[in-house]
């Protein structure tokens, strides 16, 4: 595959406080395709942040290959976005001037200055750009951490758990927004996630991966059409299959019948 990421024989290693050394991923082969939607699910401290950031340039591997549309992952760049699970806005700056950030740090806001009012209305914010950040509730802010991340039209996004903060409602809220921006934007999504109803309702493809050192214990294709309810039989086998793959066992059973 030519285009998308390859990550190839990637292993990370890092030395804890008692100067031990720590496999946080081990032979990780992943191929990625362009304008995908793929997630990363494991327990804690499987490696799902470590192969994000990998994959984002902010860390190197110690052995092994990764690389966007045939060319190597060396640094980090601005055609991969990162949003985090905290919103990580400046506080001091409006939300207009945090989503034009990113132009600015590249050189580029001059000219791609009318982008802001374009994304501040793609995610809902329009009549929000002069508030500060400690003004606007826990979603509204992720809203705004989205356009951030993709107002430079990266190749690709990568989130962090980038709902894990918010309520039940608001998270469902942007689940749905994210996956709008997904389908009119065309770009490759990456997300680590440790819900797996959020992982089967985003994504074409969920990663599963053991406890560290971080392996790839099974890629699922979730095998059915989008728009997705949640109740639906098909959705809660594929949530089945995967908390049987992270052993938290369990079966569903078939209705007898329906209310």
């Amino acid at each position: 595959m030519v285009n998308g990421i390859v990550i190839s024989g990637v292993n990370k290693l890092f030395t804890n406080t008692q100067n031990e050394t720590v496999t946080a991923l081990s032979d990780i082969h992943l191929e990625i395709s362009s304008g995908s939607f793929t997630s990363l699910i494991g327990p804690s401290g499987c490696g799902k942040s470590t192969l994000l950031r990998l994959i984002a340039g902010l860390i190197r591997p110690d052995n092994g290959t990764l690389a966007l549309d045939g060319k190597a992952i060396e640094k980090p760049g601005s055609d991969r976005g990162f949003m985090f699970q905290e919103h990580t806005l400046f506080p001091w700056l409006t939300i207009r001037d945090n989503i034009a950030f990113s132009l600015r740090a590249q050189g580029i806001y001059r000219e791609m200055s009318s982008r802001v009012d374009e994304f501040l209305e793609l995610v809902g914010l329009k009549d929000f750009g002069n508030y500060y950040p400690h003004q606007l509730s826990g979603g509204m802010c992720q809203r705004a951490s989205l356009a951030r991340a993709i107002v430079s039209h990266p190749k690709v996004l990568l989130l962090d758990e980038p709902f894990g903060a918010l309520d039940a409602f608001t998270r469902m809220n942007m689940q749905d927004e994210l996956l709008r921006i997904w389908k009119e934007r065309n770009m490759t999504m990456i997300m680590v996630t440790h819900d797996v109803d959020e992982a089967i309702y985003l994504s074409d493809r969920i990663v599963v991966m053991s406890p560290r050192p971080g392996r790839i214990t099974k890629i699922l294709n979730v095998p059915f059409s989008r728009p997705r309810a949640r109740s639906s039989n098909e959705f809660l086998r594929c949530r089945g299959e995967i908390l049987r793959l992270l052993d938290f066992g369990g079966t569903v059973m078939e209705p007898e019948f329906y209310l």
